[in-house]
């Protein structure tokens, strides 16, 4: 069985690409160098988002090629998601859906890496090359078959975002808008995090569990389905090497300093920082014997 879009999301891409403002590509640039990726799935949502940042001009003007892009996108999620889920056809159509205004949230999301990030020259280097931009824009889509009930082929996806980003979001994540992670390796956000608006986080950053729970008639165990991931409100920003463990509330307009290691509620307006470094020592080395 193959699986055929009928919905109106073509439409609503076109119209999507016609408030592109002028930070993105030119209808008329020449084409970047292709780069080739191992999910299929993945390469054709980066174009169907971001057509002219990947070569897929022809999806700017023609509803037609967009439906048949949609189609080809959702054949494979129908494949991805057959071994796990029966009858899954109802489940992609509402995931693709979702995709324009996923496309509009994704723009939001440039917004923020432009803005906070100094060394951030344009709307398209953002795009091509950020990882954090990437393992987002997997983790939106993923959280959208996440939440329709195709959890495990959802993980498929942001386990291959994380292989080329080197960011692990677990698609069950609630991640709001205008989220940014800035250089990116070694990020880790668990299954039942939730992050506002605004939302800045560096290198290295653990939004983990603090401990875990057995079930009760196996101690070898783990317990699953509950709160243990913590809640980041909206203007926050978690410097790089910073561990938030557990199902605690970090409040709004929170900055949390590099290194930090929070297990305990924040409220709103607080800085959070490592208030005593480690001394550093010096000393010459000797040189050997002639």
């Amino acid at each position: 069985m193959e699986y055929e879009y009928s919905g109106d999301a073509a439409a609503r891409f076109l119209d999507s690409y016609d408030r592109d403002g002028d930070q993105f590509p030119t209808r008329d640039c020449p084409d970047f160098p292709r780069r080739r990726y191992q999910c299929e799935e993945i390469d054709l949502l980066k174009q169907l988002f971001f057509p002219r940042c990947w070569n897929a001009r022809s999806l700017l003007d023609d509803e037609t090629t967009v439906e048949e892009r949609l189609d080809e996108i959702g054949r494979l999620f129908y494949r991805g998601l057959c071994p796990y889920v029966n009858y899954p056809s109802q489940m992609i159509t509402g995931v693709l859906e979702a995709l324009p205004d996923i496309r509009e949230r994704l723009k939001r999301d440039i917004e923020a890496a432009y803005k906070g990030d100094p060394a951030a020259k344009s709307y398209i280097e953002i795009i091509r090359a950020y990882p954090g931009f990437h393992a987002i824009m997997v983790q939106r889509v993923a959280h959208e078959l996440y939440e329709r009930g195709g959890e495990i082929y959802a993980r498929e996806l942001t386990e291959a975002a994380k292989t080329e980003s080197g960011i692990d979001i677990h698609p069950g994540a609630e991640i709001g808008d205008h989220f940014f992670i800035d250089h990116g390796t070694g990020v880790v956000i668990g299954e039942t995090t939730t992050i506002g608006d605004w939302v800045r986080i560096y290198q290295d950053v653990t939004l983990g569990a603090l401990h875990f729970e057995q079930e009760e008639d196996d101690e070898h165990t783990l317990k699953k389905g509950y709160k243990r991931h913590p809640d980041i409100g909206s203007n926050v920003v978690i410097g790089a090497g910073s561990k938030i463990l557990g199902a605690i509330s970090i409040g709004d307009h929170v900055s949390i300093g590099a290194n930090s290691w929070v297990t305990e509620d924040i409220p709103d307006h607080t800085k959070v920082y490592v208030s005593e470094h480690p001394k550093q020592e010096r000393k010459p080395i000797e040189s050997p014997p002639e």
